[in-house]
């Protein structure tokens, strides 16, 4: 790294035996970024100022919060109330994981739209997901906190599933659980691992944003950029388009903490837990709906392997099957804009997706439609469930041997400058190709 030379004097003595200032302009400053990142690059900023939010109302709320079974309750309730702007700090927190989930479901998504995934950036897609589960964990370790009916039975229903695993089952899940039910030392272990996985989550961050650095980002061409003149450098450019960004999200966060803080929750979570008293539909956070819907779908027996334990397999494979991604797409072209048969099947996957969510927050014996009995939500999450496997374990490999992309266009820079000059869309595919040559 190439140390640069400040004019501020403290600054020149402190980079001199640190060069954190040096390091800070070479990756931030001067970065070099491809010329056609869209507003989806604006995703991957978003997040680290969510998580930086998290951590900052979550030290705060923990303040004031008590992880006991008979005070947890009426301690949140305090903090609403009673704390100077407890309210807030506490509503931000709460719609905070759900923007969180957003913003890095919208990440994953570009991602595999434009192939970020493949090499040379599988170790920064597989490190992406990691922090996904790190997610997952910390967000239903923190949705047991407030102790009301969704929280308690929540985590009963969950924690439960993992007596289906053989031989170790039981014990894992009286470790999980800290007991043989869900009581004290659960929510002591969990408001402890909760506070703690955030700050695993920046360790987890810091190496992706490394690995991002060391091949530089992807683009919306899916094409390696030619430097100098298919770049340029984060700062002002991107600072200003990422500033825009965030601008829109914060409103949209804003409106959600101001004017509908509970909309995205479960009423019965205002409800003090209450072991003998069981909700008429237990449902997990939306952000969970499709996995939970993948869960609930298999209800056969395959061999020796019981439904309940197929149910946890499917639902932990629906995450796990992400790592292997760069390896189960055998196409040669990153971007879906060039491959015309791969994109349709994304939208699709992206409203199956959306189905399995819709699927996770129905009772499983309600009827999809009025007058045909035998299909119900039940049916719809196997079918769901069945598509989200094949996209990724048939469609993916066989989509990347039949496929006929099209062609790529040489370099980025043309395209860019063909819009920035006014010359109406950009040239893409065999036209960018001939235009290059030209």
């Amino acid at each position: 790294m190439e140390k640069k030379q400040f004019d501020n004097k403290l600054v020149q003595w402190v980079d001199h035996r640190l060069p954190v200032f040096s390091y800070m302009n070479a990756e931030y400053n001067e970065f070099p970024m491809p010329k056609n990142l869209n507003y989806f690059w604006n995703f991957g900023a978003l997040a680290t100022v969510v998580l930086v939010t998290m951590i900052v109302t979550g030290i705060l709320l923990a303040m004031q919060y008590t992880p006991h079974t008979t005070l947890a309750f009426g301690s949140i309730e305090r903090i609403m109330r009673d704390v100077n702007y407890g309210w807030l700090i506490r509503y931000i927190h709460a719609n905070g994981a759900s923007m969180f989930f957003i913003v890095v479901y919208i990440h994953i998504f570009r991602g595999l739209y434009y192939g970020s995934y493949k090499a040379p950036r599988e170790l920064l897609w597989m490190l992406g997901v990691v922090i996904l589960l790190l997610m997952m964990a910390t967000a239903f370790m923190g949705y047991v906190l407030p102790w009301g009916q969704m929280s308690y039975w929540g985590a009963q229903v969950i924690t439960d599933f993992f007596t289906a695993i053989p031989i170790i089952g039981n014990p894992l899940t009286e470790w999980l659980r800290g007991d043989f039910v869900i009581d004290n030392a659960t929510l002591n272990r969990f408001f402890s691992l909760h506070y703690l996985l955030p700050f695993v989550i920046v360790g987890v961050v810091a190496l992706h944003v490394i690995a991002l650095h060391v091949h530089g980002s992807n683009n919306p061409d899916g094409i390696d950029i030619k430097e100098p003149q298919d770049t340029i450098p984060f700062n002002p450019y991107f600072t200003a388009k990422d500033s825009v960004g965030l601008g829109v999200f914060l409103i949209i966060f804003a409106f959600f903490v101001f004017f509908a803080p509970n909309y995205l929750g479960h009423p019965d979570n205002y409800i003090e837990a209450n072991p003998l008293a069981t909700p008429a539909h237990i449902v997990p956070e939306w952000y969970f709906l499709p996995f939970y819907a993948i869960l609930r779908s298999i209800t056969f027996d395959i061999f020796f392997l019981e439904a309940k334990l197929l149910g946890v397999i499917a639902m932990g494979a629906a995450v796990m099957i992400l790592l292997i991604v760069p390896w189960l797409d055998t196409s040669k072209v990153r971007s879906a804009r060039y491959r015309p048969l791969y994109r349709i099947f994304f939208w699709v996957l992206l409203v199956d997706c959306i189905i399995l969510g819709i699927v996770g927050v129905k009772s499983p014996s309600d009827l999809v439609f009025p007058g045909i009995s035998w299909f119900d939500y039940k049916t719809l999450g196997l079918i769901g469930t069945i598509y989200y496997f094949g996209h990724f374990l048939f469609l993916m490999p066989v989509l990347g041997l039949i496929e006929t992309p099209r062609p790529l266009p040489t370099s980025i820079s043309k395209p860019v400058i063909s819009l920035s000059s006014g010359g109406g869309s950009a040239p893409i595919g065999a036209a960018a190709a001939k235009k290059e040559k030209a």
